[in-house]
């Protein structure tokens, strides 16, 4: 079994015949943040590896939309809305994530010892994401 791990944040397995997979939240423009269990999917194998999560802010409330994603496609479509995630009326929020079920509520922040090292965020910048995928691209 071949296992790259890029930067102790993003694991991608290269061998043919390891599947993976992950678990996201999905609906389709909620009025609530859809973060039950009856909105859990399984992502498409080896294909849909990450969680999206978009925020909308409309002049009647705020909605949300949540899926699986391919990784080039979620980030893309992050880095595009990015100008237009300003908290505001006609604000579009996208964010991607790789952790089971990532793209769901906020966590709360727990303190942390002087000696803890924290190794991932389950919401990276996209930037910090896209380099992650181009280096586990590149290595596998």
């Amino acid at each position: 079994m071949c296992v790259c791990v890029c930067v102790c944040v993003c694991v991608h397995v290269c061998c043919a015949g390891v599947a993976l997979q992950i678990q996201c939240y999905q609906c389709e423009e909620m009025t609530h943040d859809c973060s039950t269990p009856e909105f859990i999917v399984n992502c498409t194998v080896n294909v849909q590896d990450m969680c999206q999560k978009e925020v909308l802010v409309k002049d009647d409330g705020i909605y949300y939309r949540k899926s699986c994603a391919s990784s080039g496609a979620c980030l893309i479509a992050s880095s595009g809305y990015q100008q237009f995630c300003t908290g505001k009326l006609n604000s579009v929020c996208i964010t991607c994530c790789n952790t089971p079920l990532c793209n769901g509520p906020r966590q709360k922040k727990r303190p942390q010892s002087s000696t803890a090292i924290t190794l991932a965020s389950p919401q990276l910048p996209v930037f910090s994401l896209y380099i992650l995928f181009l280096l586990c691209s590149t290595l596998c």
